[in-house]
């Protein structure tokens, strides 16, 4: 934080400690921007460009990196963090945002330069932005045709090694479009808890609340708002009418189909969206075990399940790879949302592109076969096994659960209805640049009749 004595922060001044956060001690953008909001009072107009300035920057990281680094005679690790987390906020005005004027941008460094650092440190920022200006116009990308991937890369801020393997998977066209839909904002999706309220009658509520909202036409229970006043505003009036959750998440719900008076385990229920919303179809009949193996997170379970008014969850740390003997065949349902590279969700998780590895695609596939073997042994005979992810990856989906089958030969798909034209299908594989929402993949599996 700058000198104390100041007594409001700007929010550039907010942006560049947020992005510090993020880029330097790991933190998670959304949690560090909704902790700051806490902790200041900005403008509307000021939280706007803060929010707007965080989360570009971080997504755009590599790319404004790329551009510093040819503006500068020394590695950008040995820049005081500070000082170069006004850099990149500063570099990401001038090369995304139009409606700065790039004298604003340079000049507004060099002042908030000074209260982090000292006059040497102010020129330096100066001399850097000054140069990345000059130089613009001569600083260009990979030729497309000669480096497809470092090209996109560039253009669209992804790591090379993950465009590599989406060009290798999807192609050229659906590679780009996929890049662009993860650099575009992401609207806040809402649950309606049916429990208290439905759809139609929350929509009219939040409109008089001034949002802009339309009905999802992928989830018969979700709400897109397009805009939104501050969320804590809307917490605190509707604070048991909404869950918040894309609606491809929603869809996990309907797969499971659960039915009152049922019993559900969740094997990897944090933070509970998917467990109150089966809560929910359940109207609140039956019994839920929710499990988890982070005891931080148990809490939060219980507390999501609270809010909305839903009695029949218990929360349980519970390792979802270890069998539990008392929980065999005892369920009718069983969930495994599954650990997954998260690769569809990267236009929500800003820094997330910047953390994975091509390596730790490895890790996922053998945990998740282990966590759905088990799960299989608390399903009842005639009950159901719902596996899903939030990650487009074949190895973690379509691939998954062939090699399952493959090592479980009782089990079989089970089918459900698509959602949108409610064909039957085995399995659903939803693509950002092809469907429009996070990618998401859900199967059903059943065990086998005799005779089959």
């Amino acid at each position: 934080m700058p000198k104390e004595n100041r007594e409001k922060i700007t929010a550039r001044a907010a942006a560049a400690e947020v992005v510090d956060q993020v880029l330097q001690d790991g933190a998670y953008t959304n949690i560090a921007v909704n902790n700051f909001l806490r902790r200041h009072n900005l403008e509307e107009q000021e939280r706007k460009f803060f929010t707007e300035l965080v989360y570009g920057t971080i997504k755009a990281a590599g790319t404004v990196d790329w551009y510093l680094e040819r503006c500068l005679t020394r590695p950008l690790s040995k820049i005081d963090r500070m000082v170069l987390a006004v850099l990149r906020i500063s570099a990401f005005q001038i090369l995304y945002l139009e409606r700065i004027p790039n004298s604003a941008a340079c000049n507004e460094a060099v002042k908030l330069t000074r209260l982090y650092s000292h006059e040497g440190s102010a020129k330096f920022v100066n001399g850097v932005l000054r140069g990345l200006l000059r130089k613009l116009d001569t600083l260009v990308f990979p030729e497309k045709k000669s480096d497809l991937a470092g090209y996109l890369s560039l253009k669209y801020s992804h790591p090379r090694w993950l465009v590599k393997r989406w060009l290798g998977q999807f192609g050229e066209e659906n590679t780009e479009k996929l890049c662009a839909f993860n650099n575009t904002p992401a609207s806040v999706c809402l649950r309606v808890n049916t429990l208290v309220t439905d759809r139609a009658a929350l929509m009219q509520k939040l409109q008089q609340a001034g949002a802009d909202v339309r009905a999802s036409l992928w989830s018969e229970d979700g709400i897109i708002c397009d805009k939104l006043p501050a969320l804590g505003d809307i917490m605190y009036k509707l604070h048991d009418s909404f869950y918040v959750q894309d609606e491809s998440s929603m869809l996990v719900g309907r797969v499971v189909a659960p039915q009152p008076g049922e019993n559900i385990i969740d094997m990897c229920s944090a933070p509970g969206g998917k467990t109150t919303h089966i809560g929910q179809l359940m109207r609140n009949q039956g019994s839920i075990l929710a499990g988890d193996i982070h005891e931080h997170k148990i809490k939060l379970i219980g507390d999501n399940a609270a809010r909305l008014g839903i009695s029949i969850i218990t929360p349980r740390l519970l390792d979802a790879t270890v069998f539990v003997p008392e929980l065999e065949k005892t369920a009718d349902r069983v969930l495994v949302d599954a650990p997954c590279s998260g690769l569809g969700v990267l236009r929500r998780r800003a820094e997330a592109r910047w953390r994975k590895k091509k390596a730790d695609l490895k890790v996922f596939p053998p945990l998740q076969l282990q966590i759905l073997r088990n799960a299989a042994r608390y399903v009842k005979q005639d009950g159901l096994l719902v596996y899903s992810t939030c990650t487009i990856e074949p190895a973690e989906n379509h691939y998954l659960i062939e090699q399952f089958l493959e090592a479980e030969p009782e089990w079989q798909y089970a089918g459900f209805l698509h959602p949108l034209d409610k064909t039957m299908v085995k399995e659903l594989q939803l693509l950002p640049q092809k469907d429009g929402t996070d990618g998401f993949y859900i199967c059903a599996l059943k065990r086998k009749s005799q005779g089959e």
